[in-house]
């Protein structure tokens, strides 16, 4: 599978992705980092890719195009990086079934 790293995210969570054998990129390696919301939609679609982003405008536009990309919507708070890169270890294999049964909004929260 692959996935796209919005920028709120770090380059590092790529790594959490890569240990279990998906493709991750970060929007900073595409050029996207200051790219409007709808550029990085675009191309995430184009890739046909999951974008796992805290910006709940692209859950929005989720709702509103249901040809767009898979969203895994982040909803942890600030937490450290370590903490981010932990807990998306314990849940990827929860994402990733998700993802395959179809769901096209995945939450990953403190809870």
């Amino acid at each position: 599978m692959r996935f796209v790293i919005d920028a709120q995210l770090p380059p590092a969570l790529k790594r959490v992705f890569s240990a279990a054998a998906h493709e991750a990129i970060h929007v900073s390696e595409l050029g996207l980092v200051q790219a409007p919301d709808r550029e990085i939609w675009h191309r995430t679609a184009d890739m046909n890719a999951v974008l796992v982003t805290k910006d709940e405008d692209f859950i929005m536009m989720r709702a509103l195009d249901a040809l767009g990309p898979p969203v895994v919507w982040v909803r942890l708070g600030n937490a450290k990086k370590q903490n981010l890169l932990i807990r998306f270890e314990s849940v990827l294999p929860r994402i990733v079934a998700a993802l395959e049964r179809g769901e096209t909004v995945v939450e990953v929260s403190d809870l």
